[in-house]
């Protein structure tokens, strides 16, 4: 305390100088028009500056939340146009009907959402982790996507991870269609490039252009019909010449790979089962 009190008597002209500085400076913006408001005008501009860096600075820290928001929203307004276009022929003027067909367009489906924690590339088999498993709904055979399109399909699991078969695998085997004309083939990747992969089995007779889009055709209980696979920017003939095949550009960015959803149908279970069955029966 008696330091303090040294301290203050040593300096006490400077608090005094200070002191009435203060005083002036007051004085000076309070009782003249044009000082004042040059004050308080740049006083304005940097609690300005200041806010909107404190803003920059507290929005990044929420991109996450928002990133992982908008790829959920993206993934139900894609099931949902699919299946509104779908049942297009049978809406009616009433708009009661389209709010109805909006609601039910999403009853089949459930998402799980789900974080990589581990991905590869370069493999001729690339495999994907999620931190997601059985204990959170998670099962084989359900289809995985991000906000941009097709990711792969579950694989295996155990309770809290999942290994996913993604689409730059030798062994994936997706239905896929040309979105304009329903055409389907089947998409596969045969190494090389993480942003390409090619649509085998494409008819003939099928009509397509460069450019077209390709989607999910719902011949499976894996996806839904309209999911999005990626852009047509080649063809060419099959090993047999009896079909095309589509080099297409996927959506799905697997390099940035992060953020996924995991789609469960109902009664997919049950389908996959059946199948399963006569498939064995055949051979």
């Amino acid at each position: 305390m008696r330091n303090l009190l040294d301290f203050f008597l040593k300096y006490h002209n400077w608090f005094l100088f200070i002191l009435l500085e203060v005083i002036s400076f007051a004085l000076l913006f309070q009782f003249n028009n044009y000082q004042g408001s040059a004050f308080f005008t740049s006083s304005n501009r940097v609690a300005g500056s200041v806010y909107e860096a404190a803003n920059q600075v507290t929005g990044y820290f929420y991109l996450k939340s928002i990133n992982d928001d908008l790829a959920q929203k993206n993934v139900e307004l894609e099931l949902q146009i699919e299946r509104l276009r779908e049942q297009l022929a049978d809406l009616t003027n009433d708009t009661s009907d389209i709010e109805r067909l909006k609601k039910e367009s999403l009853a089949g489906y459930k998402l799980y959402k789900a974080k990589v924690i581990n991905n590869s590339l370069t493999f001729a088999d690339n495999y994907i982790t999620l931190d997601k498993g059985e204990k959170d709904g998670i099962r084989s055979e359900m289809g995985v996507v991000d906000g941009n399109g097709v990711v792969g399909i579950v694989y295996m699991t155990s309770d809290h991870y999942s290994i996913v078969i993604p689409v730059l695998n030798s062994k994936s085997s997706i239905s896929c269609k040309i979105k304009r004309s329903d055409y389907f083939g089947f998409l596969k990747w045969e190494g090389g490039a993480s942003q390409y992969a090619v649509v085998k089995d494409m008819p003939r007779h099928s009509l397509f252009s460069l450019g077209d889009t390709v989607v999910t055709s719902g011949h499976s209980a894996v996806f839904p019909s309209g999911i999005p696979v990626g852009t047509v920017e080649d063809i060419a003939d099959s090993h047999d010449g009896l079909s095309y095949s589509l080099k297409v550009k996927l959506f799905t960015d697997f390099g940035k790979l992060n953020d996924v959803r995991v789609i469960a149908k109902k009664g997919q279970e049950e389908q996959g089962t059946l199948e399963k069955r006569v498939k064995r029966g055949h051979k």
